[in-house]
């Protein structure tokens, strides 16, 4: 049998402080956003990488106010919301030519949610083959790029602004 080294993980399967302190709340107002993976920042809504992605490249885009679901948006949230998920597919395009995004709003913990009072869009790139054995057999997946390595590839397309 071989082993897949994935330390990163023990600190999502220990995690006791879900009910804590909401993750989209805390990560807005980061002073290091590299080290809490947030890509931009809007007036209204911001981007970042997920910590446990399901694939490389994997984002969520927040709004700002702590929102349970999207009828709960002014529509300038809602507006901006949609303009950073569209500029977030446009720079996944650019930097990883995936051939596909699966892009979702999970609605409660019934529906999905692992943060539930506070909405957010998810977008996954997708590629041929992606999905293989390992999630089958072993209930794994493999990421094949360390995440800081993806956001270093990420975060100067999101400072350009010209995308």
């Amino acid at each position: 049998m071989k082993q897949l080294w994935a330390p990163w993980r023990m600190a999502y399967i220990e995690r006791g402080d879900l009910d804590k302190e909401c993750l989209f709340c805390s990560k807005q107002n980061s002073l290091d956003w590299e080290e809490d993976l947030v890509l931009f920042k809007g007036q209204r809504a911001f981007i970042l990488m997920n910590l446990y992605p399901y694939t490389n490249g994997h984002l969520m885009v927040a709004p700002l106010r702590h929102v349970a679901s999207l009828e709960d948006l002014a529509p300038e949230e809602m507006a901006e919301l949609m303009a950073l998920t569209t500029r977030s597919l446009k720079i996944l395009r650019k930097c990883f030519n995936p051939q596909g995004f699966n892009v979702g709003v999970n609605l409660g913990r019934v529906a999905g949610a692992g943060v539930v009072d506070h909405t957010h869009v998810h977008i996954v790139p997708r590629w041929n083959g992606d999905t293989n054995f390992m999630p089958i057999l072993t209930d794994t997946k493999v990421i094949c790029e360390c995440l800081k390595d993806t956001y270093n590839k990420l975060k100067p397309e999101f400072q350009r602004g010209d995308d």
